[in-house]
């Protein structure tokens, strides 16, 4: 058993014996009998398991073969997995360049084209407004399009081994990017596959200096999969929103972006619907997505419906002149309402009474420039 404490799922980052997969283990005749239980019979990773297991065991003095039992985990078991491994993820969370009083929040959606990188853009255009830093993070890393939708495009600067975000500014605050957009050719393909992708994503947060910035808004691919659980890992205190089209079927692959929060333990902060009817010269109201699916879709999780943002064909402009509408919009705009409603719920992501967020604080107030 002690052994076997070395062996870790790749997938989760933690040992079998704390995940629980480790079952009845028996040595008879110098043949050790190991039960191990996976989350999935058909799971990829089954054949790295073994084989560390396998070595695992046969290091230990008299041991001179192994024969393995693989099972299933049963839903408990695989629930009680599951909640140790966020516990172990969050405990074991690395350490970052952002501020721990700066709430990090995630732009989500379970399907593309719903128009999370253009909120996203918009988003931090309001709240860099109100005079913040922003820190926006492009986690698309196949289909990034922030530098464009910003205008914020360049070359990265390395300096003291740390990639430093373009920064901006607009209005009293700035929007500080970190993008493949600012790496790779806006028409060049990535044909990146899992751990790849998941190290890219682990740069531009534990490799990128995000020192200073008051808030963090990360734009996400649609769906569930390693980009998405890859942030879990690494920013587990953050919050999530997810963003839907009014149609059902929107709705309902929506929803699996809120539940892929629950089961990795980060807030939902609310639900967002995005493309609502839009009203014509003649006066009427059309609704060629559909009708009230984001508000059923905040009831089903008992969110909060934070904005319903209208059909309009300058927020498609203003992404493809580099111009995002929020610029132009005066404080009771779609955004930035949005954008005060964010702060005010993301300040219960910052983690309190600690005096790593008092240090931060304090070196927040020393740099800033005095009023006088």
């Amino acid at each position: 058993m002690e052994r076997l404490a070395s062996v870790r799922d790749p997938e989760l980052g933690a040992t079998i014996t704390e995940l629980g997969m480790v079952g009845d283990v028996r040595v008879e005749g110098g043949v050790a009998h190991v039960e191990i239980a996976l989350t999935i019979a058909s799971c990829p990773l089954r054949s790295h398991i073994e084989r560390d297991v396998r070595e695992a065991v046969l290091v230990v003095e008299g041991i001179d073969d192994v024969i393995l039992s693989i099972g299933v985990l049963d839903p408990a078991a695989k629930a009680a997995l599951m909640r140790t491994a966020r516990a172990l993820a969050q405990a074991r969370a690395p350490q970052t360049s952002i501020p721990r009083r700066a709430p990090v929040v995630m732009i989500a959606s379970g399907k593309g084209g719903v128009g999370k990188s253009s909120i996203t853009a918009n988003l931090a255009i309001a709240l860099a407004s109100t005079g913040r830093r922003v820190g926006v993070l492009d986690a698309d890393i196949w289909g990034f399009s922030l530098a464009r939708l910003l205008d914020i495009t360049g070359e990265v600067e390395v300096r003291g081994a740390k990639m430093v975000p373009l920064e901006r500014p607009y209005g009293r605050g700035s929007v500080s990017l970190l993008s493949m957009g600012h790496l790779a050719d806006e028409k060049q393909a990535l044909l990146w596959r899992g751990l790849v992708v998941q190290k890219a994503v682990a740069q531009f947060i534990e490799d990128a200096d995000w020192s200073g910035i008051d808030v963090m808004v990360i734009d996400t691919p649609p769906g569930t999969g390693d980009i998405v659980m890859t942030l879990a890992r690494l920013l587990p205190h953050m919050g999530v929103v997810v963003v839907t089209t009014p149609s059902r079927a929107a709705q309902h692959v929506a929803a699996r972006a809120a539940d892929f929060a629950n089961k990795s333990h980060i807030r939902l902060l609310g639900v967002i619907e995005n493309m609502s009817g839009f009203a014509c010269e003649c006066g009427k109201v059309h609704a060629p997505l559909g009708v009230g699916g984001g508000r059923e879709l905040a009831h089903e999780l008992g969110a909060e419906l934070l904005a319903q943002i209208p059909l309009r064909d300058d927020v498609a402009d203003g992404g493809d002149e580099g111009v995002p509408v929020a610029l132009h919009e005066g404080d009771d705009g779609y955004f930035h309402v949005l954008a005060q409603r964010l702060w005010t719920l993301a300040q219960d992501l910052v983690p309190a009474g600690c005096t790593a967020r008092l240090l931060d604080a304090i070196e927040y107030a020393v740099d800033q420039p005095s009023s006088s």
